[in-house]
C-alpha cells in the first residue's frame, strides 16, 4: 500500500512531458501501402527502456518499420501477464492547415502540440515515463506486465501488432489481458458533469473493394452498361442506407449507466426501447454509444476513367465498413444487396470486432484508478466506433481495454482532436494520466 501512496516521482512528470514532445518531433507519418518508418521512434523508447534496466527487444517484419517489446517481471511470477501496447505511427498532417509545424511538439500554455500528442504518443510516453519511476523507485508490479511499441497501426497493422502476434507470440506468454488507447478520456457533456468512458469492445474493420464492369465506349454514344453508373449507384444505396439497431452487451452497459446518471428510467432488455429516442434523451452525453447501436459503411473513394470522353470498362470505390460483434454475417448479406447484381464487392481489409467484460475484476479496478485521482468523475463503459491494435492481439487470447487515461479540460474536445488539426494534449492532463497508470499497474 505504501507504494501505491507514493505513486510516480517528480522526474516522472517532467519526462512524460519531454518524451511526448520528442516522440512527436519524429517524424512517423503512416501514409499506408508501406510507406513509413518508424525506427526512430523505437530507438528512442528501447534506449530510454534499457536505460532504466528493462531489457528492449526490437523486431522488425519490413526493415525500417520496429517495434519494441519488453517484459517487467512483476512478484508474483504465477499471475497472468499484462500487456500494454501503443504505437509509434501517425497519420499525415499538413503543416499549412496548423497553427504550429504538426511535427514541432512545441510546449505552449500548458500544452503539447504536434501530431500524436493524443494518438498516441502522449500514452507511449505516459507508460515509458512510470516504468522509469518503477526503476528509480525500486518498484515491481504484482505481475509481469509486457510492454509493446507497434509500427502500422494507422495501416493494417501487419508490420506491427499483426506481425508480432503471429510471429512473436512466445514474447506474450502468459498475457490475458491488455490496454491501449482509447479509454478513461475526460468527456463533458453537460456542465458539471464528468465522464471518463473506458473502452471495452471496439467495432470490426471492413474495409471494401467494389468493382463495376461494364462495356467500354464513347462518350458520345448511349452506353446501358456504363460501369460507371453502376458503380455511382451501388455507392449512393450504400451511402444512404439506415443501418438498424444492434445493441451489444457493452453499448447496453454503456446506455444503462448513462441513463442512471441521468435520471431516466429504461430497460435496455426492453423489446420495444426505443434507442434513437433515449439518445435524444441523452443529449450530448449520445456522443459516447450514437456511432456505435449500428452497423455502418461509409464510401470514401471512387477510381474511374482516364479521359473524358471515353466510358471505362470498369470502376472501383472503396467504402470503410465497421462491424459490430455477432453482426458479420448480417453486414456480409446486406452488401450483397446493396450493391447489386452489376457491383462485386471484397474485403480489402478486415478484422474482428472485439468485446471485453465490463462486470471483471480488470474493469473494477480500472474504475477504480480513474475514481482515485477524479472522485467526483462517472466512469462509464463504451465500445470504441473505430479499432485498435487489440484486434490482432486479440489472436491471442489477450482481452483488450482502451484505458489511456486524461484529465481534459471541457473546451477541448478529445474526438475532434484525433487525425485532426492543431492536434494537442495538455500537460495537465500528461500528469494526471501517469499517476493513473502508475496507480492501476503496481497493483493491476
Amino acid at each position: 500500500m505504501a507504494e501505491e501512496v507514493r505513486g510516480p516521482d517528480a522526474t516522472a512528470l517532467d519526462e512524460v512531458v519531454t518524451f511526448t514532445s520528442e516522440l512527436i518531433r519524429i517524424d512517423t507519418t503512416n501514409r499506408g501501402g508501406g510507406d513509413c518508418r518508424e525506427r526512430p521512434a523505437a530507438e528512442y523508447v528501447a534506449e530510454r527502456l534499457a536505460a532504466a534496466g528493462i531489457e528492449p527487444t526490437l523486431l522488425e517484419r519490413t526493415p525500417g518499420r520496429t517495434n519494441v517489446v519488453a517484459r517487467i517481471p512483476g512478484t508474483e511470477p504465477s499471475a497472468e501477464a499484462l500487456l500494454v501496447h501503443g504505437h509509434l505511427d501517425v497519420v499525415p498532417a499538413d503543416p499549412a492547415e496548423w497553427s504550429v509545424h504538426p511535427f514541432s511538439g512545441e510546449v505552449r500554455d500548458g500544452l503539447v502540440w504536434g501530431r500524436g500528442a493524443v494518438d498516441m504518443k502522449n500514452m507511449d510516453a505516459m507508460v515509458l515515463a512510470a516504468v522509469r519511476s518503477w526503476a528509480r523507485q525500486g518498484v515491481r508490479p504484482r505481475r509481469d506486465i509486457v510492454l509493446a511499441y507497434t509500427a502500422d497501426e494507422e495501416a493494417s497493422a501487419e508490420d506491427g501488432s499483426g506481425f508480432l502476434a503471429d510471429r512473436h507470440a512466445d514474447l506474450f506468454e502468459g498475457c490475458t489481458e491488455g490496454i491501449s488507447e482509447s479509454g478513461a478520456f475526460s468527456f463533458h457533456p453537460t456542465p458539471g458533469t464528468t465522464l471518463y468512458p473506458i473502452a471495452a469492445g471496439e467495432r470490426g474493420t471492413a474495409w471494401l473493394k467494389l468493382t463495376a464492369h461494364g462495356r467500354a465506349g464513347h462518350g458520345s454514344k448511349v452506353n446501358t452498361a456504363n460501369a460507371v453508373t453502376r458503380l455511382a449507384s451501388a455507392v449512393a444505396r450504400i451511402g444512404a442506407h439506415t443501418w438498424p439497431v444492434r445493441l451489444t452487451a457493452t453499448v447496453r452497459a454503456a446506455l444503462t449507466e448513462l441513463a442512471a446518471l441521468y435520471g431516466i428510467d429504461i430497460d435496455t432488455e426492453a423489446p420495444d426501447l426505443d434507442v434513437d429516442l433515449l439518445l435524444d434523451k441523452l443529449g450530448p452525453a449520445a456522443a459516447l454509444v450514437e456511432p456505435t447501436v449500428r452497423n455502418s459503411a461509409n464510401p470514401t473513394m471512387l477510381h474511374a476513367g482516364y479521359k473524358v470522353n471515353v466510358i471505362p470498362g470498369q470502376a472501383v470505390a472503396h467504402i470503410d465498413g465497421r462491424m459490430l460483434p455477432g453482426t458479420e454475417e448480417e453486414f456480409a448479406a446486406t452488401m450483397d444487396l446493396l450493391t447489386g447484381p452489376d457491383v462485386t464487392w471484397e474485403f480489402h481489409h478486415r478484422e474482428v470486432p472485439l468485446e471485453a467484460p465490463v462486470d471483471s475484476p480488470t474493469f473494477a479496478k480500472l474504475r477504480a484508478a480513474v475514481e482515485r485521482f477524479d472522485p467526483s468523475g462517472h466512469v462509464v463503459p463504451y465500445t470504441m466506433s473505430g479499432g485498435t491494435d487489440a484486434k490482432q492481439f486479440s489472436r491471442l487470447g489477450i482481452t483488450g481495454y482502451g484505458f489511456s487515461p486524461l484529465r481534459l479540460p471541457p473546451d477541448l474536445d478529445y474526438g475532434a482532436l484525433f487525425h485532426g488539426v492543431d492536434e494537442r494534449v495538455p500537460v495537465d492532463a500528461l500528469h494526471f494520466g501517469v499517476r493513473v497508470l502508475d496507480h492501476y499497474l503496481r497493483s493491476a
